[in-house]
């Protein structure tokens, strides 16, 4: 039997090509689609697919009166969390690819999927070599105890810092706390300079023209450093596979699950 799924952002930048691949499998079957600049249309019209003949709503609940399964979320900081939120209720299994959660958030979004026994997977980023940055990011804090991370995205993202770079410095803090030569305390000048603290990490956001999305750590010690950096480009066909896999096993969970990772691993 296939999984049925269901995508907020269907129309957007990641979850048009993700309703095509979708359609393209074997095993996953594309059931509902939610975008309200596009609700009343029809997603064929805009994915030219001719799989998908069936009107776009304009929100979660709409689309889940359609039984589904998964729900996939590729929307915005301000919807993210609301969209999750009704789905568990419904007792719809989660992938979630948006950014803009707080560890509050997350939190809460764990809590309500243990009390309605689903699933929800949750990734800063789903293409394997932000994957990479992150598993090798934690393997150098195990030996270097000083690092900063600067986030890099586009002048129109507007939630700082990324959900890749939140996630990463989570990850970070399971190892270990960066440690700080001076506190931001005793900063001598504007103590933003010195970017926000997360998770025990110094984060700098930058947001500019001409960038997409890319995250770098730069670790320090006497004499020497190290950069580990992640860059991506223009398409959304990184993000594609990752999305895939973490469709198929979010069913697999009780409770939140944060990162490609650890979904790969227990596949």
């Amino acid at each position: 039997m296939k999984l049925r799924v269901s995508i907020a952002g269907a129309t957007g930048w990641v979850g048009k090509p993700l309703s095509v691949a979708i359609s393209q499998t074997s095993d996953l079957e594309l059931v509902g689609a939610i975008a309200r600049s596009h609700a009343g249309s029809r997603l064929q019209q805009v994915t030219g697919d001719a799989h998908h003949d069936f009107p776009i709503c304009a929100s979660v609940e709409e689309a889940l009166h359609t039984a589904t399964d998964v729900l996939v979320d590729y929307t915005s900081a301000v919807s993210v969390k609301s969209n999750v939120l009704a789905a568990i209720r419904r007792g719809v299994h989660v992938v979630v690819g948006s950014s803009g959660l707080t560890e509050e958030d997350f939190a809460e979004i764990n809590q309500a999927a243990l009390e309605h026994k689903v699933g929800v997977v949750a990734a800063g980023n789903f293409a394997i070599t932000a994957v990479l940055l992150q598993r090798f990011a934690c393997e150098a804090a195990k030996y270097l105890s000083q690092w900063e991370i600067i986030d890099y995205a586009s002048d129109s993202k507007i939630d700082v810092p990324s959900g890749t770079v939140r996630e990463l410095a989570f990850r970070m803090s399971e190892i270990a706390q960066a440690k700080l030569t001076h506190a931001i305390a005793d900063t001598v000048g504007p103590q933003e300079a010195r970017g926000a603290s997360l998770n025990g990490s110094q984060i700098h956001s930058i947001r500019l023209p001409g960038h997409v999305l890319g995250v770098e750590v730069l670790f320090g010690a006497t004499d020497e450093r190290l950069s580990i950096r992640h860059d991506a480009g223009s398409g959304a066909t990184p993000y594609i596979q990752g999305t895939l896999l973490a469709i198929r096993h979010a069913k697999n969970h009780l409770g939140l699950v944060r990162g490609l990772d650890r979904v790969m691993e227990s596949a």
